[in-house]
């Protein structure tokens, strides 16, 4: 059951939105809910990657909102872009996240830091869907600590050597161009790091599926690069100078997955205020009862909390602030966070039925949870904000 109407829609943290945003927001919802939600928890059982439906959402406009439309994307606005991933999130994940990646990690990183010529090669295919994107940053013994990673660019006649292993990597498997970050030297720390956009065709690359409890259907990968060979046209950016380019890209990253926590978590509470309402005991509906509330008054303002950090993350953006790292921590740490606690909320809420595969809420926990580490996880983001209060950065 899906909470969609026009009242629901007025009740959001949307009060100041323009009324293209809000045509935005309801297109997409509407979307969502017809084209990718019934097939949702089939895809998940079966570990169905949902390529043909992300194919679908180019000629809508809402493949591509960080590309220029001289590149054949939609951009308008970074908010609207937040909007765009957060009401993906709200029925899909994997969904989501092909746009957030395609989006935030590498085609703002080839707008601002590539080529004409890697602009003109990469940004339509993305744009159109002809390709999907993957990031690959994370390493096995690494994880959040870019600047000491193993994976070697070693400069050859013509161009470069490319050997080391990345784990975590969404979307390799379905992917047209990685973004791939190595290091000349690891003694170098993040003066070393130098990023490459590499086709994923080349000899040497091994994508490995990764087993995992959750998001079956996103095909979580190790990529293994074995001495792969590419010419001095992959390298992106400055050598010795991919950790800006990671910064930034992390920015608007943290930024859209933070959009997408608030999407997971607007949809634990959609489920679970009908149930409260539906379901009896001891002679009335649960909502009727104290303890209950108290949950679904936490998980609405859980959620409304961390939209308004988002959109005032998005607002910045758009104003032109360079660099919002600070406010990028805290709209990711609280909305993953809100996610998180909002499925373990709705779990208590639905009582047994949560942990029965016909109701949604058991799978938006183990999925909210990956959104706690993934881009940074919660200890390293209150790390981050600490020391910006402190002005040690």
């Amino acid at each position: 059951m899906t909470v969609t109407g026009a009242s629901a829609l007025r009740r959001m943290a949307d009060f100041d939105l323009t009324e293209p945003q809000r045509q935005v927001r309801a297109a997409v919802r509407e979307f969502a809910e017809r084209e990718i939600l019934p097939t949702v928890e089939q895809h998940e059982r079966d570990g169905v990657y949902p390529r043909e439906i992300i194919g679908r959402l180019a000629p809508l406009g809402f493949l591509a909102p960080m590309i220029p439309e001289s590149y054949g994307g939609s951009f308008s606005d970074v908010l609207t872009y937040g909007i765009v991933c957060e009401e993906l999130a709200r029925v899909d994940w994997v969904v989501a996240s092909a746009v957030s990646v395609a989006n935030s990690l590498v085609g703002t990183s080839i707008l601002k830091f590539g080529t004409s010529e890697q602009k003109q090669r990469w940004l339509p295919l993305l744009a159109t869907g002809e390709i999907l994107a993957s990031a690959c940053l994370t390493e096995p013994a690494g994880g959040t600590d870019l600047a000491s990673m193993k994976t070697r660019a070693t400069r050859i006649d013509g161009g470069w050597e490319l050997s080391g292993s990345k784990v975590f990597i969404s979307h390799a498997a379905e992917a047209g161009v990685f973004l791939v970050a190595a290091t000349m030297d690891p003694n170098l720390g993040h003066r070393g790091v130098t990023m490459f956009l590499v086709d994923p065709s080349v000899d040497g690359i091994k994508v490995s599926p990764l087993p995992m409890r959750t998001l079956q259907r996103d095909n979580v990968a190790e990529v293994h690069f074995d001495d792969v060979r590419v010419d001095d046209k992959a390298l992106l950016g400055e050598v010795g100078g991919g950790f800006p380019i990671l910064g930034t890209a992390l920015d608007t990253g943290r930024f859209s997955v933070a959009a997408r926590c608030v999407g997971q978590a607007q949809r634990a509470l959609d489920l679970t205020l009908p149930y409260a309402m539906d379901r009896r005991a001891f002679g009335q509906p649960i909502g009727g009862f104290q303890m209950v509330q108290q949950k679904i008054a936490d998980m609405i303002c859980r959620t409304e909390a961390a939209r308004a950090l988002v959109y005032r993350l998005g607002r910045m953006k758009d104003a032109g602030v360079e660099r919002c790292s600070m406010e990028a921590s805290m709209a990711k740490l609280l909305a993953s966070e809100a996610a998180t606690q909002n499925a373990l909320d709705a779990i208590q809420v639905h009582g047994g039925y949560g942990f029965s595969s016909e109701y949604e809420v058991g799978r938006l926990l183990l999925e909210a949870k990956t959104l706690e580490i993934g881009e940074g996880t919660s200890e390293l983001h209150r790390k981050l904000i600490a020391e910006f209060g402190l002005g040690i950065r």
